[in-house]
């Protein structure tokens, strides 16, 4: 018995669509996967946030290509121990001004930021690139921006300030000292060039 011809090419399109298909789907599974193992808390903060998981991941890589094309660079010793310095006075200043501290701690990681090669005259714009490079503080940063904010509004009590400061100073440690994430970062730009 002979097999038709046009059934035997209806069989091969449908296997290759059928492999297109599963292709597709692996390239994306294993995209979402990268991005959730890359951007961790974050990942999963922007995906709650759109409620959508393409919108989400396009956002993501949306933030990967404009902070690629950021001059993010690691501080020198000489600026790493004046901000070290800096954040000592302003910790100390905490005990009897908790409110002036939170502010200083404030500006001074705006500094730091600005001197890394962060563009920080937006609070959302300056938490998503930092997201890139520092998605497991980047939460930290959020976290001491709300109460500094509360505070500005008269809600937030010292307590309050003392968990924002503690918030402020894992983002202020991770930017300041030298970090893996500053060396990852220039073996992706490396490798994207």
């Amino acid at each position: 018995m002979a097999i038709d011809p046009n059934i035997v090419i209806v069989i091969a399109v449908v296997a290759v669509v059928l492999l297109i298909g599963v292709a597709i789907w692996y390239g994306r599974k294993r995209r979402s996967d990268q991005l959730s193992y890359r951007f961790g808390p974050e990942y999963e903060r922007t995906l709650e946030e759109t409620g959508d998981r393409r919108k989400a991941e396009a956002n993501l890589a949306e933030r990967e290509k404009r902070v690629r094309a950021l001059s993010i660079r690691p501080l020198e010793a000489k600026e790493r121990d004046r901000y070290n310095a800096l954040w000592r006075k302003v910790q100390a200043d905490f005990v009897d001004d908790p409110s002036g501290a939170i502010s200083q701690a404030d500006s001074l990681l705006g500094e730091v930021m600005t001197a890394r090669g962060y563009p920080v005259s937006d609070f959302d714009q300056a938490a998503e690139d930092l997201s890139v490079d520092h998605a497991l503080v980047v939460q930290h940063y959020r976290a001491g921006h709300e109460v500094a904010v509360q505070h500005e509004h008269g809600k937030a009590d010292t307590e309050a300030l003392r968990r924002a400061m503690i918030h402020y100073r894992e983002l202020f440690g991770e930017l300041v000292e030298e970090t893996p994430a500053d060396e990852s970062r220039q073996e992706r730009k490396e490798s994207v060039q």
